[in-house]
């Protein structure tokens, strides 16, 4: 390759490079066709361009991803890569711990002096496989709430309509992925943000079973919340997932090493899988062209081979329970804020804080019961069925600077994400793939939900169903 002052494509043009996946890159990487010192400007630029209109970074390390770009080009020079991600410009979300880079949890009860002198085990496994981290994703104040807005940055906005909401918790991930504004995105999920956001933007992204990607310092929602990849293809979150689902000392609840092979090869057929698909259910209202999307994406599974059974598996809404467990996490949030620190929280925020004070450790262990025996519910219905598929959300993307779409019926956004959340109940592994667009050209998700532990089996049925299916691309990124 050239050298750092005189870095250029060979064969690239500046439109590909807007589209290219991280597989594409490091094998362009590889060939001596591409350089990371390249690539890295170019997204930094789409960055400078884009971010005023959807506030998807709330930091960027231009300088720090140029020097760590410029490294990954010499060692591609010589044919000598740190690792699998080595030169792909990545993200990190403000919930997280990134040496160098504040994480203030969208919060101004956080400090912006740092020092910030650690990085969390995701953001340490992405590095050490040669990531180029850009800078920090926006997320709603300590991630509370399933859309992007807070405090400390202002409104997180969606690339197919900046008038509309990306999604959250991770709706800067969302928008970032869909803008290709890097290739790998870090997303944490406990209650749909890393879905949520995913549906809205029209991309992909997978909460893998609790216990395979290792979280530090704990999340104040504990056992609920799961990080995962965010990205524009399921084969990209493969590839970050053969990087970052490795055991960690620090997190006391991570799991042993994982046996799968993230990277197995997309089966060409679903012959002998057996799927569930459950519209609604058994007690969602879900908008007519949601649905009409989603059920000409389950036809493709049949098509490929599936035997797909309509049924619902059997639970009611676990709202109660997941609102009791979630609040009660929240209400640590509060400790050691001054009173006047709290009155600037997210006042929704401060709202369920406070209940979570309120409540029992009657309530608190009601609500794990009830938690176990949907876990059992799940487990059982498994033991007959490879998958559930689900629409992922219900409806499409609102109005940004919102909680519930206006007007709506809704309280509060647990109300609209009634997909998501039981499954961060159960722990296991649910990932969200563009299927399509509805009646007003916005992305719908098509939910994939496996047993636990059996991440593969999604992570096969979501690659070989988007080769099936068009790649969504926001009109924003064509402007």
């Amino acid at each position: 390759m050239s050298s750092d002052e005189d870095t250029s494509m060979r064969n690239v043009t500046t439109t590909e490079l807007a589209d290219l996946t991280a597989l594409e890159a490091l094998a362009l990487f590889e060939r001596g066709e591409l350089s990371p010192v390249e690539l890295t400007r170019d997204c930094l630029a789409r960055i400078e361009r884009h971010n005023p209109v959807v506030n998807a970074f709330c930091h960027v390390d231009g300088e720090g991803a140029l020097a760590a770009a410029r490294a990954s080009e010499a060692r591609w020079r010589r044919h000598d890569p740190m690792g699998p991600l080595d030169g792909v410009p990545s993200t990190i979300k403000d919930l997280t711990l990134t040496v160098g880079m504040p994480t203030r949890k969208g919060s101004t009860t956080t400090s912006a002096d740092g020092p910030w002198t650690s990085d969390a085990p995701f953001t340490a496994r992405m590095r050490e496989a040669g990531a180029v981290l850009l800078g920090k994703t926006t997320t709603p104040e300590f991630g509370w709430k399933g859309v992007t807005d807070n405090p400390l940055y202002g409104i997180t906005r969606n690339p197919w309509n900046p008038e509309l909401t990306a999604g959250g918790s991770s709706g800067g991930a969302g928008a970032a992925a869909a803008l290709n504004l890097g290739m790998l995105h870090q997303g944490s999920d406990a209650g749909g943000s890393i879905r949520i956001p995913c549906a809205f933007t029209g991309t992909f992204g997978i909460k893998p079973t609790f216990g395979w990607i290792p979280q530090w310092p704990a999340s104040a929602m504990t056992t609920l919340s799961h990080l995962g990849p965010m990205t524009r293809t399921a084969a990209d979150s493969a590839l970050m997932l053969s990087v970052i689902a490795q055991p960690d000392a620090r997190d006391g609840y991570a799991g042993p090493d994982c046996p799968l092979d993230w990277l197995a090869a997309a089966p060409r057929r679903l012959d002998g899988m057996r799927i569930a698909y459950s519209r609604d259910l058994g007690y969602v209202s879900v908008a007519p062209d949601i649905l009409r999307a989603v059920e000409a994406a389950v036809e493709r599974l049949r098509a490929l081979g599936a035997e797909v059974i309509d049924v619902d598996p059997g639970f009611d809404s676990p709202k109660v329970s997941f609102d009791t467990l979630w609040h009660a996490g929240a209400s640590r949030l509060l400790d050691g804020l001054s009173d006047a620190q709290i009155e600037a929280l997210d006042p929704g925020l401060r709202a369920i804080a406070e209940h979570g004070k309120t409540l029992s450790l009657t309530d608190y262990l009601v609500a794990r019961e009830q938690r176990a025996a949907l876990v059992a519910r799940m487990a059982e219905f498994h033991r007959e069925f490879d998958l559930l598929v689900t629409p992922t959300m219900p409806l499409s993307a609102f109005a940004a600077g919102h909680e519930v779409p206006p007007g709506s019926d809704y309280v509060d956004w647990v109300d609209w994400t009634p997909f998501s959340y039981p499954f961060n109940l159960t722990q296991q592994p649910a990932a969200s793939l563009p299927c399509g667009l509805d009646d007003n050209g916005l992305p719908v998700g098509l939910h994939l939900v496996g047993p636990r532990y059996r991440d593969d089996r999604v992570m096969a049925v979501a690659r070989l169903l988007e080769t099936q299916l068009p790649r969504l691309v926001p009109p924003l990124a064509m402007a």
